[in-house]
């Protein structure tokens, strides 16, 4: 149980921590194991340790009987008000904008030994944050779900195209060669200079400048409102700047298939009860804030030019 506790939280206090254990009664342990099991097992990393090889083979081989045989002796029911965990959760910055304001109200009042710890989230490394238990949870965008995970539905974001309100195609009916010309801003989690925008212009055989990149949605807003830019990006992203007036707004003039954003873990967590507590907070504020904005930008774009929702 040390030795998975120290393979999960990767850190010797963390371990500790997550035991109610004190931290030298796991360093004394890890010298057990090592003479036992004639292996390093753990070696510094910065503030963190990281597995030896013969360490992460034996976790692979031990973690899922582990989970079988805890639930097996101690079947007790996760109770928010007296359990004491960290969860770390994998989000833009976007979710956390929306999500972490409500989520920490609902574990003030609920589960007050409940630490979140955001995440950076990247497309590129989200399945192997979760198969190293480096988060717990993924929020992000869903591919192809491998046997390995688990992913269930939060929403599906509706695109918007934003530009400063100056700009010459801050209109309703925004042609196709009139966006395509125009220099873009695009939000790439990945690094990619290119993204779903741009295969749907393709397929109208026509090709668009992305001119800036950033990797959070945050700087969104500030970079549009003093440039000529548009982007196309959810409304969840930008909602507060277009209902107050910040940035100007307009439909696509493309069909833009939202990829579903989910709720993703790895399949060894599927009976974690804190964790089933946890994700039913994500669906029940994330919907609910999604669609309260989405009706509130729609409702705003519409009183402004009527020929928006013709």
């Amino acid at each position: 149980m040390v030795f998975d506790a120290i393979m999960t939280e990767r850190s010797i206090t963390r371990a500790a921590q997550r035991l109610s254990m004190t931290q030298p009664a796991v360093s004394n342990a890890v010298s057990r194991m090592r003479v036992a099991w004639k292996d390093e097992l753990f070696v510094k990393d910065g503030r963190n340790i990281q597995p030896t090889l013969h360490a992460q083979n034996l976790w692979n081989q031990v973690r899922e009987p582990l989970i079988s045989l805890t639930e097996a002796v101690d079947p007790k029911n996760f109770d928010p008000a007296t359990v004491k965990r960290t969860f770390r959760i994998a989000v833009t910055d976007t979710v956390v904008d929306m999500a972490w304001a409500k989520l920490r109200c609902a574990i003030e009042k609920e589960a007050p030994g409940v630490n979140i710890h955001a995440i950076p989230y990247t497309i590129v490394n989200s399945d192997q944050v979760l198969e190293d238990a480096e988060v717990d949870m993924v929020i992000g965008t869903t591919g192809v779900i491998s046997n390995t995970f688990r992913a269930e539905y939060l929403f599906s974001p509706t695109y918007i195209c934003i530009m400063n309100h100056d700009h010459a195609l801050a209109k309703a009916d925004l042609s196709l060669e009139e966006f395509a010309a125009a220099d873009h801003l695009l939000v790439s989690l990945s690094g990619d200079i290119t993204g779903y925008t741009d295969q749907v212009l393709m397929q109208h055989g026509l090709s668009r400048r992305v001119a800036v990149t950033v990797n959070h949605f945050s700087s969104v807003a500030n970079l549009i409102k003093h440039s000529n830019l548009i982007c196309v990006i959810p409304i969840s992203a930008v909602a507060k700047q277009i209902i107050d007036g910040d940035i100007a707004a307009t439909k696509p003039p493309i069909e833009l298939m939202p990829q579903q954003v989910s709720t993703i873990w790895h399949k060894r967590q599927d009976r974690d009860q804190g964790l089933i507590w946890l994700r039913e907070h994500f669906k029940r504020i994330i919907g609910r804030t999604v669609e309260l904005e989405t009706t509130q930008v729609m409702e705003c774009l519409c009183k402004k030019n009527p020929a928006m929702c013709q």
